[in-house]
Formats: structure tokens, sequence, C-alpha cells
């Protein structure tokens, strides 16, 4: 559900339902992909400003869930470094949600589904070996 016509990340329509949701609680949201350690490596979903990105974390790209403000999508330098060649869409299934993520208590849980880049995003990406 992205305008652009190439992003790093997607969202799965039920993921953008359950972010309009969370999104009229909890105010506007924002992810940071988590690296590891605790929470494996789950999208975590946080409303602006409870979670402090700096200048290692890279962004990915901005999810249209249908509101006003898109979301945007945050991941550490050293671990981009892992993930570039990858597009990652964010979805969402039954669970526990993960540490602090605002899904935590609505029984489902956020998760990545990835795949590698395609030529045509590899070279807008400038990662085609050539650029």
């Amino acid at each position: 559900m992205t305008t652009d016509t190439f992003s790093r990340v997607a969202v799965t329509e039920a993921a953008a339902a359950l972010l309009r949701t969370l999104t009229a609680q909890h105010g506007p949201l924002m992810f940071h992909q988590s690296g590891g350690c605790c929470d494996g490596s789950a999208p975590m979903c946080f409303p602006i400003g409870m979670f402090l990105i700096g200048p290692s974390d890279e962004k990915l790209g901005d999810l249209d869930v249908g509101l006003e403000q898109r979301i945007e999508v945050f991941m550490s330098e050293s671990q981009f470094e892992y993930w570039k060649y990858t597009h990652l869409t964010i979805d969402v299934v039954p669970g526990r949600g993960a540490g602090f993520s605002v899904e935590g208590p609505t029984g489902m849980r956020f998760l990545i589904r990835s795949r590698m880049l395609d030529e045509p995003e590899l070279v807008h990406f400038g990662l085609d070996g050539g650029g």
C-alpha cells in the first residue's frame, strides 16, 4: 500500500487495518525494525516520540495505511547492511506482540515478510553493481 514506484517497505491490508485502529488509540505511529536479541527481528511499532531515532538509524520508507499521515519505518544502520538487498512487508498474525510494541494487547503481532529486491529495484537503489 504505497504510492512510491520503488520502496523498500510495504504493508498488507490486514496490518494496515490494525495500524488504523492503533493510530486512533495511540496517535501517530512509527516502526523500528528490531535487530534481534529479545524480540528476534520483529517490527516494533511505537507512538511517535516513544522510541527515539538516532543518526545511526536508516529510514526504509513510509507506509500508506489510508490515514492522513504515513507511518515511517526505520532500521539501525548496522542491521541495514545485512538487509539492504531486501524488500520488507509488514504483516500481522495472531499472537503476542513483541516487547513494548503497541499491538501487544490486541492478541495480534506484527511480523516481517521479506523478499530479495528485483533487478529494477536494485538499479533504483544503486545496488546493481554498476552504480
